[in-house]
């Protein structure tokens, strides 16, 4: 219930303001059964234009720290991500974020909607970085699970990484074909999903991982 109100109400139509988004290829979105929407990260903004502009609800892995903030802004991270059911996860790595790839697999396996950023996290400069492999393991793990790649433009721009505050700008979200991640190496296939991404952004390409650091 949360989650409609927040975007039928309370926070949707803030955010379509700021954005004025333009969805292109929604038609490719299964009405049901399990999705993995794997998109490219380059604003904070990005989850809530995905939540906006879906038409089922997407669930996030969201990083740990924000079910442990303190302060105003730290409970009302805590509170948005609870009620909206997003997963934590542990950017420790190890164990703890293998933890987090099982719920996700859990939400698949219930017919629900996985939205994840293979990056592992935001672009700091803008070229579309090397993507772990967890996506296609997950959705090897779930017969029926459809991939798609979902391109994010102009997000940067409303939601610049160094500036106070959102600016209203034009955002573009461009839903492609599935991908079939079923067959060949992991490795090879989460490069596929990774290409298939590129094509819909038009970001450069690079071939080493989003530095821990800029996390």
């Amino acid at each position: 219930m949360w989650f409609w109100l927040l975007r039928r109400v309370l926070l949707g139509p803030v955010v379509r303001w700021f954005t004025r988004p333009r969805v292109v290829g929604l038609d490719r979105f299964p009405a049901a059964g399990p999705v993995v929407v794997a998109a490219n990260h380059r604003a904070e903004i990005d989850s809530l234009v995905l939540s906006l502009v879906l038409p089922r609800r997407p669930r996030f892995l969201a990083k740990a720290e924000y079910y442990a903030g303190t302060g105003l802004r730290g409970r009302v991270e805590r509170w948005l991500c609870t009620v909206t059911g997003q997963i934590p996860v542990d950017r420790s790595g190890g164990s703890a974020a293998s933890a987090s790839l099982v719920a996700a697999e859990r939400l698949l396996r219930s017919g629900g909607v996985w939205a994840i950023y293979p990056e592992g996290t935001r672009s700091p400069d803008g070229r579309l970085h090397r993507g772990h492999t967890g996506v296609v393991r997950v959705a090897r793990a779930v017969p029926g699970a459809v991939v798609l790649p979902v391109g994010l433009l102009g997000t940067e721009a409303v939601d610049p990484p160094a500036g106070r505050g959102w600016r209203r700008g034009q955002v573009t979200v461009v839903v492609g074909a599935p991908v079939d991640v079923r067959h060949g190496e992991v490795r090879e296939a989460t490069d596929r999903l990774m290409a298939a991404i590129g094509e819909l952004t038009g970001q450069q390409p690079l071939d080493r991982y989003v530095p821990r650091r800029a996390a």
